[in-house]
């Protein structure tokens, strides 16, 4: 009984630090303040349950694999979970010039293998695609059986593989994205008009807020023919974002049941209740959008020339047809918006932030590109894209030093499998640490300074060919929704770089902009980018 009481008390210490001082804690906004912090019966509760469990086990018989990758010590029970810090990527970067570019952690009971150089990443993403392509059954992901039917989380096979071939052939086709230009046009020139107003009252302009409000409706426009949101104002364009950022936060926290499975009948940090409750949320809206248009089509009001034209009604002639169902439909529209809406609005968020942090070099270089090739105070249409190669370089930069999402999507190995001459334990979950590669003194000289010049002639893209730069990630598992971010992005970062001038709010110095990170599947700024705008004379 004395060692179940230590072991309870050491347990309690160190699951207490983790769960009060690390991510675990990350809550929404709109959590209630109960939930904010777990109450110490529970933990206590849960570190003894787990104490009996653990020590009652009869011990494993089977041979350990040999040769795993070198890490950390392990604690009792928890593992290196306490290694995680509140910015995981960060901490797994610094372990990692200790132990080397594949690293091997325990988090509870999870092994985890942790890749941080370009060259391991091509071993998993590319060379041994196959082995490493299974996704970790994430429990929050597991909410609403979300898990079930998205595209993201589901295993390669026959559902997964008509999912993709629906997003390629529908959705993310260069003919099907040609023919909505049109649309998604307009609302860059609504991103505009709306900048203008509030170069009219004097209002700074909140970066991150004005890019999702219009990549939300970017990506609805394409999908649906119509906006999500009507106004900038629009309280719901608030509540939305919320929304989307919640479950990126939920989904990407350290969660106590991953690593302890026997804790799922608890949810000890509410994680699945909170993302279920998200999830109904989307799929409620979603439902609302999927049931109008059903609506006009019985009454025959859908013909018109935007939803003949649009994702939807090529969603509802499989539909029709039984090649998918409602359901898939949902959990799509969650991947696609969830995915396409926090992602794109973060990146242009960074970059305006980077760009504004060095006003006398970067943003003079890219005004004058924009002035020579489209025209002095323009709009930019997609068209110009491909002629405007500094401010691809700028995104390409952007990309490097705040990855969309730091560790990519977790993978998972269903067999044991041999990496770099190292052996990778059956069911080990797989994090590419592209924040770490892209900031690997081996790859890039200065790795933490922000200079375009350093792809002027490089041959890196994003299609998954170097790994040096792996955004959208590589293989069969790159990002299916990167030739439409490749359009909304440097469209609106252009159009705001060229339209206007630009001050940070408040007069503060360009170095001392605060650049801190959240951290949640996607990295986004700690404190939203607010800018002064003045329109261009042109």
């Amino acid at each position: 009984m004395w060692r179940v009481q230590i072991l309870s008390h050491y347990m309690l210490s160190h699951l207490y630090i983790c769960v009060n001082l690390s991510p675990f804690t990350v809550t929404s906004s709109a959590t209630t303040a109960p939930s904010k912090n777990m109450d110490i019966v529970t933990i206590s509760a849960v570190c003894i349950l787990l104490a009996f469990i653990l020590l009652s086990l009869p011990r494993s018989r089977g041979k350990s694999p040999q040769n795993i990758p070198p890490g950390p010590y392990l604690l009792p029970i928890i593992g290196n979970i306490h290694k995680l810090g509140k910015h995981p990527h960060k901490s797994l970067a610094n372990l990692a010039q200790v132990y080397g570019p594949i690293m091997c952690l325990k988090l509870g009971r999870i092994t985890t293998i942790v890749i941080s150089s370009s060259s391991t990443a091509q071993q998993v993403l590319q060379k041994q695609d196959l082995a490493f392509s299974s996704r970790c059954q994430l429990d929050a992901v597991q909410a609403s059986c979300h898990n079930k039917y998205s595209a993201v989380f589901l295993p390669v096979g026959s559902r997964w593989r008509s999912l993709r071939k629906i997003m390629s052939s529908y959705i993310f086709a260069a003919n099907r994205l040609d023919k909505n230009q049109h649309l998604r046009s307009r609302k860059v020139h609504e991103l505009v008009r709306f900048c203008e107003k509030c170069c009219q009252s004097g209002e700074p302009v909140d970066i991150g807020r004005a890019a999702f409000l219009t990549s939300l409706n970017l990506l609805s426009n394409t999908i649906f023919s119509k906006d999500m949101i009507d106004s900038y104002e629009n309280l719901e364009a608030k509540e939305f974002r919320d929304l989307v950022w919640n479950i990126m936060v939920e989904a990407g926290k350290p969660n106590l049941v991953d690593y302890f499975p026997i804790l799922r009948w608890i949810d000890p940090q509410g994680i699945r209740r909170r993302m279920t409750g998200h999830f109904e949320k989307l799929i409620k809206l979603f439902d609302g959008v999927l049931k109008e248009r059903l609506e006009l089509r019985r009454m025959g009001k859908a013909s018109d020339n935007t939803s003949t034209t649009d994702v939807l009604e090529e969603l509802l002639k499989m539909l029709q047809t039984d090649e998918i169902d409602e359901a898939q439909i949902h959990n799509l529209f969650i991947d696609l918006f969830v995915a396409g809406t926090d992602t794109t609005s973060s990146t242009v968020e960074w970059a305006m932030s980077e760009i504004l942090r060095n006003p006398k070099t970067i943003l003079v270089k890219v005004k004058t590109e924009l002035n020579q090739e489209i025209g002095k105070g323009k709009i930019v249409q997609e068209t110009d894209i491909s002629k405007l190669v500094y401010l691809q370089c700028i995104l390409k930069q952007t990309m490097r030093l705040h990855p969309p999402a730091p560790f990519l999507i977790p993978r998972q190995v269903k067999e044991e499998v041999q990496l770099c001459g190292y052996t990778i334990p059956k069911n080990s979950q797989v994090l590419v640490n592209a924040w770490a590669i892209g900031r690997d003194p081996k790859l890039w000289i200065n790795p933490l300074s922000f200079q375009p010049e350093r792809f002027m002639d490089s041959q890196i893209d994003f299609n998954g060919h170097g790994y040096e730069l792996i955004p959208f990630g590589a293989g069969r598992r790159i990002c299916p929704g990167m030739p439409l971010a490749m359009r909304m992005v440097p469209v609106m970062l252009g159009s705001l770089i060229n339209c206007f001038d630009w001050e940070l709010e408040g007069g503060i110095l360009p170095e001392k902009l605060d650049m801190e990170e959240k951290f949640g599947i996607t990295l986004a700024k700690l404190h939203p980018l607010r800018a002064v705008a003045t329109l261009v004379v042109l």
